[in-house]
């Protein structure tokens, strides 16, 4: 699987984009699969080869979007002039899943935002940034706040690890039909259709189909009026 063919900026209906199937480290333009073993040594190794900085360095966030695409990373990192080379681990994260922010992105895709899911664990990818790279990621998310997780994770070879951050919405997060309780992310396409089959004011303003709606919110006065929808539905969730 190629994880730099689709990057949801240039196409809205890949959000969140490719995700790996497993632990690795972003080098750039490549993903370089690695497990988490012996402390991880190996991840550990390939950063000293590059000259980066090594793990115990690094800042800990969980990935509940599209910052778990490669694609989008080193998108984000080259805009502002950051080289992309960050350890990606897996990981049981507790109490925390993706949802569906109450908000549209200026590209035209509803992104994530964190739920809470008490009794449930999530796997997700913690993303090991260095100062710079967390400053510049910080940058990439005006919708969002950074905040420390109440609980540790666990790496896939059983390691505890203390509580990263993630970045939590600040418009809530849209509910799901019928029982008020947040949305769980979905495909882009299947999410965006759900809610327009929910609301036929969002079908008057946004079109049929999510081809339409991503064409149509990139208009800043749609997008707004379709900002203010989706407000309604949403629930207190981050």
């Amino acid at each position: 699987m190629d994880l730099f063919a689709d990057d949801p900026v240039a196409a809205p209906l890949t959000y969140p984009g490719r995700i790996p199937p497993g632990s690795g480290v972003l080098m750039d333009d490549a993903y370089v699969p690695r497990e988490w073993r012996a402390g991880g040594a190996a991840i550990a190794a390939l950063l000293a080869s590059a000259g980066q900085a090594p793990l115990d360095a690094r800042h800990r966030v969980v990935a509940v979007g599209s910052n778990a695409a490669p694609s989008q990373l080193r998108r984000k990192f080259r805009d502002h002039g950051v080289r992309a080379v960050v350890p990606m681990t897996l990981a049981e994260v507790p109490g925390v899943a993706p949802g569906v922010s109450a908000h549209v992105s200026r590209w035209g895709y509803v992104p994530a935002a964190p739920i809470e899911t008490p009794g449930e664990a999530s796997r997700l990818f913690v993303l090991w940034l260095d100062e710079r790279q967390l400053a510049a990621l910080d940058l990439t998310e005006p919708n969002y706040r950074r905040r420390p997780l109440t609980s540790a994770v666990t790496l896939e070879d059983g390691t505890p690890l203390p509580p990263p951050f993630v970045y939590e919405g600040r418009h809530g997060c849209v509910a799901a039909p019928g029982d008020g309780r947040p949305r769980r992310l979905t495909s882009q396409p299947e999410l965006i259709r759900s809610l327009l089959d929910g609301s036929a004011a969002l079908r008057r303003l946004c079109g049929s189909t999510p081809e339409e709606f991503v064409a149509n919110v990139r208009d800043d006065t749609v997008r707004e009026a379709a900002y203010l929808l989706l407000q309604r539905e949403r629930t207190g969730g981050g």
